[in-house]
């Protein structure tokens, strides 16, 4: 698995889970989702997200390291 789809998983996960924490205890977890959105559309900008340097820690490969 590479870091960007490592962190496109991340980023769903995280969707589905407040959707399901909104739906069976509080609305405002909702909060995350839009959290995890804005931090999407910041991640497409500039290309960085605090994540990846996470999942780079934890041994991912860039797309364009692992392709070789």
């Amino acid at each position: 698995m590479t870091v960007e789809r490592g962190l496109r998983l991340m980023a769903g996960v995280m969707v589905l889970l407040s959707l399901v924490l909104a739906h069976y205890f509080s609305l405002y977890w909702l909060w995350l989702t839009v959290f995890v959105g804005l931090n999407l559309l910041q991640s497409a900008i500039t290309n960085w997200c605090p994540a990846m340097l996470i999942l780079r820690a934890i041994g991912l490969k860039d797309a364009t390291c692992a392709s070789k």
